[in-house]
């Protein structure tokens, strides 16, 4: 009886995953401001004059991807390692998975599917090393975002504005203590290892992060640059594709507004995608309309990024469920 409980899993989790994140994607989307609006200049975009800016975003989705099943096969090294082609397939299951859970938690479940069993709940903590690469770049160009922010002649002239003015300064104090907190941890993880040790309840749980002991500073570094390339690929994309939906931006307006919009979707928790479109744009809004009034572009364009970075990587993992075996047979 159980084996044919888990027969019955294995065939039905791929196929009920695709249809719950369908229908999760359609209330996320009727439920934004205007955006019948927002899908019909995506739509227009696809054939307009600048279309191949749109098709080269796209392009650099799977870049983007590819970038981080790197990361997850470097540092899924010290217990084996991993098939890249298996890496790729796990961060897109993990999309999927990241979808139902609160700040996309579900992302490290999604992804230990794919890994042997006997390490799985090793991979974890290997998983949270490459996000926390990924966390200090974001902090680190978030940090010189916020700073040009406030010099930034936008912002200097606008009276209308002083109130950012105040939020910028609280966001730098605190990208600096994160900064440097996280700077700390990221590269003395055996020191962590020595605190958790300590901690009455956190003692037994030891045996599953003593692994990241075998992470060298050399190693953490090629995660970290990594971390930066992929960070790259998300600042091109919105460089590419703002023109295409009228928001004309300098490459400092970008890089620094764009940095700071990632900063604020870093540091404030999200529902997934019930709340993650809804906190994107409104947060593009409020940073981007320093230097462009073209709101309208602007709601358009993050409508764009997040369909193509992370709604189409969702179904591409829920489809790859269908070919996981949840449970083993015997």
């Amino acid at each position: 009886m159980k084996t044919n409980i888990k027969i019955i899993l294995n065939k039905v989790v791929g196929p009920l995953v695709f249809l719950v994140l369908s229908w999760f994607i359609c209330l996320q989307v009727t439920h934004q401001p205007d955006w019948r609006g927002s899908l019909d200049r995506v739509g227009k975009a696809v054939t307009g004059p600048l279309s191949w800016k749109l098709w080269l975003v796209v392009a650099l989705m799977p870049v983007n991807w590819g970038i981080e099943a790197r990361k997850w096969q470097l540092a899924l090294r010290p217990i084996g390692g991993i098939a890249y082609i298996n890496a790729l397939r796990a961060v897109f299951t993990g999309t999927t998975m990241a979808s139902f859970t609160p700040n996309r938690m579900g992302e490290y479940l999604g992804r230990l599917l794919y890994v042997k069993q006997g390490h799985r709940i090793e991979s974890i903590s290997l998983t949270i090393v490459c996000s926390m690469a990924q966390l200090l770049v974001t902090l680190i160009v978030g940090l010189a975002g916020v700073l040009y922010l406030r010099a930034s002649h936008a912002l200097q002239t606008a009276g209308a504005h002083d109130s950012i003015g105040f939020w910028l300064n609280t966001l730098l104090v605190l990208v600096v203590v994160l900064l440097s907190s996280l700077t700390f941890i990221y590269f003395r993880l055996s020191w962590l290892l020595r605190i958790l040790s300590k901690i009455p309840g956190l003692a037994k749980y030891q045996a599953y992060v003593k692994i990241l002991e075998n992470f060298h500073a050399t190693l953490l570094l090629r995660i970290l640059f990594l971390s930066f390339g992929r960070y790259l690929v998300f600042i091109a994309q919105y460089g590419l594709i703002f023109p295409v939906f009228g928001v004309l931006l300098t490459v400092g307006q970008l890089w620094g507004g764009i940095s700071v919009v990632f900063l604020v979707m870093a540091i404030i928790p999200t529902f997934t995608f019930l709340t993650e479109l809804g906190l994107r744009w409104e947060t593009s809004i409020q940073v981007l309309e320093l230097f462009s009034a073209n709101t309208i572009g602007i709601f358009a364009a993050s409508f764009a990024i997040w369909l193509i970075n992370l709604i189409v990587p969702a179904l591409i993992g829920s489809l790859l469920m269908l070919s996981i075996k949840i449970f083993k047979n015997k």
